[in-house]
């Protein structure tokens, strides 16, 4: 979900007390939201298509889903954006076409827990993109996270431990695999701080339905001209990616948001990763190392620390 369509930083956060009961709730939908998207690399797998038909079909059902919620709640006219606030979220959407074609194609050269576990490098670039772009301050704390967040990620790729070698082994493009994964959890930090930038502009559901809007138009050509799936399975699978993993998870995660702290949420965030983890051992008995789990543990232990101090 982007700002909207993989959030990893809430638009906005509650700032007053959180009633007990709200809290709640609001921990069961974020969970929800977690486990929901933790299935994306099983539609991804059995719809067995090309990335960027995969990337369009998300993108126009995404899309579809998201105009019919904005419908039912009265919020079509936060659509309507004009000037340097549409072309943020343009610019955004161009990007985050990048982040899901390249994560797409990283889950069929690694496995969906590895993929979306290299994922979730991406508040270190948010980091590192706010410090260049942004001029904001680094503190040693941040730092240090960094450092650990990047020993964790070593050991999660299974290359230490020759875990890569197994499953589909790195003669299938295995290192090209987590490359591609590093290049879209880039794109998707940029996507962030673009968010950030417009934040009080655009709602995180506008910024949503552009991004799916960008993709639509601009990637309708491809199925055009290499062929649509044929009808029956995949077109069930890809149409799930765009209403369950984009518009149904949409809804629920921010729901959730709403209900929580942003300390919370950020500890909420990993049910995500850790979903994958586990559906790609149900559902394909792809199990990380042990040495793996330890660099995932670490990179849990340094992200929530750099999304804690940042909050």
């Amino acid at each position: 979900m982007s700002t909207a369509l993989h959030p990893s930083t809430p638009a906005t956060a509650s700032t007053t007390p959180i009633t007990a009961p709200r809290e709640h709730r609001g921990v069961a939908l974020m969970v929800a939201g977690g486990l929901l998207l933790g299935t994306i690399g099983v539609f991804v797998e059995e719809a067995a298509q090309h990335p960027l038909t995969t990337v369009w079909f998300r993108c126009a059902f995404g899309g579809a889903a998201l105009l019919l919620w904005g419908v039912a709640t009265g919020r079509l006219r936060e659509l309507a954006l004009r000037g340097r606030v549409l072309a943020a979220a343009l610019s955004a959407g161009v990007l985050m076409l990048a982040n899901w074609a390249l994560f797409f194609a990283a889950i069929e050269r690694t496995s969906i827990g590895v993929a979306t576990v290299v994922f979730h490098v991406q508040p270190l670039w948010v980091l590192a993109l706010g410090a260049w772009w942004l001029r904001e301050s680094v503190t040693r704390r941040q730092l240090g996270a960094a450092l650990l967040a990047l020993a964790g990620l070593t050991l999660a790729t299974g290359l230490v431990d020759g875990a890569a070698s197994a499953g589909r082994g790195m003669s299938s493009g295995y290192a090209f695999g987590l490359l591609m994964c590093l290049g879209g959890s880039l794109s998707y930090a940029a996507v962030t701080l673009i968010a950030k930038q417009a934040n009080g502009s655009a709602s995180s559901f506008a910024l949503a339905w552009w991004q799916c809007a960008v993709g639509t138009v601009a990637l309708a050509w491809w199925p055009a001209l290499h062929g649509w799936p044929a009808w029956g399975a995949s077109w069930a699978w890809l149409a799930g990616l765009g209403v369950i993993h984009t518009g149904l998870a949409y809804v629920v995660l921010y729901a959730g948001m709403a209900r929580l702290s942003t300390s919370r949420i950020a500890l909420l965030q990993f049910v995500y990763p850790a979903a994958a983890v586990l559906v790609d051992w149900l559902a394909y008995g792809r199990v990380l190392s042990a040495l793996q789990l330890v660099g995932v543990g670490l990179m849990a232990v340094a992200l929530l620390g750099v999304r804690q101090q940042k909050h």
